[in-house]
């Protein structure tokens, strides 16, 4: 993939590409040199924006999380009864995956190589805890079954949810909505959680 000369980058821009490069070749399968060659911009001008590729890696991940993290501060999440904080959080977990599909793609792919992956994977596992607390909730609050393990009941909400990044395409014919795709994955997982 090599890209048309640029006068200017911009973080963004450089983050995109470099991102979309990660998915790509695989983060320890990138060098600076993939990086200037995609973005059609000299390595000492990557430097100028980033300090290198860790830096990118981290700052695509932020992006994610921080989409993941903010679910988790709406009032939907944080008010009412916890089955449907549990299903907001699980449709706007959705919507957020495939609002930002390469970054969110770049998260699930980490494996804990660098400082920066085994970071990421730490606030992964924190935001599964958080959903599990809900799935326990609703437990105890009658509205879920109790014969399901909350965390394995989280685990295979996420498993259907990070699924999405391996078959979800946007802008290709026929291609689901976001509305439609998280409207099946809260009826298809509480189909089979609720009492």
């Amino acid at each position: 993939m090599t890209m048309p000369k640029r006068d200017t980058y911009t973080p963004e821009s450089l983050l995109a590409v470099a991102v979309e490069v990660f998915n790509e070749r695989g983060y320890d399968g990138t060098s600076m040199e993939h990086l200037s060659r995609a973005a059609g911009i000299s390595k000492s001008s990557i430097y100028h924006h980033v300090k290198g590729k860790e830096e990118l890696l981290r700052l695509a991940i932020s992006r994610a999380l921080d989409g993941l993290f903010g679910i988790l501060q709406e009032p939907e999440a944080r008010d009412g009864r916890a089955v449907e904080r549990l299903e907001h959080v699980t449709r706007r977990t959705t919507e957020v995956l495939m609002a930002e599909l390469p970054y969110v793609t770049l998260l699930l792919r980490v494996r804990g190589n660098t400082d920066t992956e085994r970071w990421a994977m730490a606030r992964r596992r924190d935001f599964d805890h958080e959903v599990a607390e809900l799935v326990k909730q609703a437990v105890a609050d009658g509205d879920l079954r109790p014969d399901v393990d909350a965390r394995l009941a989280t685990r295979l909400l996420f498993g259907m949810i990070n699924s999405i990044v391996e078959w979800y395409r946007p802008g290709r014919g026929g291609a689901a909505t976001v509305d439609e795709v998280a409207d099946a994955v809260v009826r298809t997982a509480f189909a089979g959680l609720r009492v």
